[in-house]
Formats: C-alpha cells, sequence, structure tokens
C-alpha cells in the first residue's frame, strides 16, 4: 500500500518549464544581437610593422600567408583563380577597396599578382595591411 501512495504524490508534482525555456531563448537572442562578426580572410599572418599605417574599412580581404598561399573569404584560392574571385566579390561592392593582409616572409611575386588582378577587375582602392608602431 505505501508504494501506490507514493505513485499518487509523484503524479501530483510537475515541474513547469516554460519560464526555463522563455530564459535561454531571450539570452540567445540576446548573444545573437550582441555579437559582433569580423571579417577575416582565413589566416593569420605576421604582418610588416610600419610608421604609417591607416585604419580602414575594407570591403575585400585577401591574405597572403608565409607560404604564398593567397586567402579570401576563408578559402584557399589557386593563382589562376585570384581575377575570378575578385570579380564575384567586388560586384558585391563595386564601390569598396581592397586590403591585402601580407605576412613578412611572404613574396612579393604573390602581393603583385593580387594587386594587378583587382586593377584588372576594376579596383582602385588597393591598399597593403601593416603593424601601426
Amino acid at each position: 500500500m505505501r508504494d501506490i501512495s507514493r505513485k499518487d504524490e509523484d503524479q501530483g508534482q510537475v515541474i513547469d518549464l516554460t519560464p526555463m525555456l522563455d530564459v535561454v531563448f531571450i539570452m540567445l537572442i540576446f548573444f545573437i544581437v550582441t555579437a559582433s562578426f569580423i571579417k577575416s580572410p582565413g589566416i593569420d599572418v605576421q604582418k610588416v610593422r610600419t610608421v604609417t599605417a591607416e585604419k580602414t574599412k575594407p570591403s575585400i580581404l585577401v591574405g597572403i600567408s608565409e607560404s604564398d598561399q593567397i586567402w579570401m573569404d576563408k578559402n584557399l584560392i589557386k593563382d589562376n583563380l585570384v581575377k575570378l574571385q575578385l570579380v564575384r566579390l567586388f560586384a558585391d561592392n563595386p564601390k569598396g577597396g581592397m586590403v591585402i593582409q601580407v605576412d613578412g616572409n611572404a613574396s612579393i611575386e604573390k602581393i603583385a599578382l593580387v594587386a594587378d588582378a583587382a586593377r584588372e577587375v576594376g579596383i582602385t582602392k588597393i591598399s597593403v595591411s601593416t603593424l601601426n608602431d
């Protein structure tokens, strides 16, 4: 008989999870709204330090790694596809410029390849990202 009365007590206690779910969804919305999204080319590079560096808001970011790999939109781009990728990115924002983030040990040939492709596409505002001392 004892077991029967215990079952009746357990059935009477119900935990309402609705307020907890409301709080969880409110927190989720808060974090989504307050999160800051940063554009990056997909790799970390060691920038060269300069005295005259300026801060700009680029619309196209290109990264060139120490091993001369070219990155755009977090994707590794082959040399022969650089111009095609720049055409696509420039079509999204034709008034924007381009910033090339170059590793200090990258070759000048890769920088020239990207800059030449950008000029052919029609990008006139081309900058090289450096560190400011």
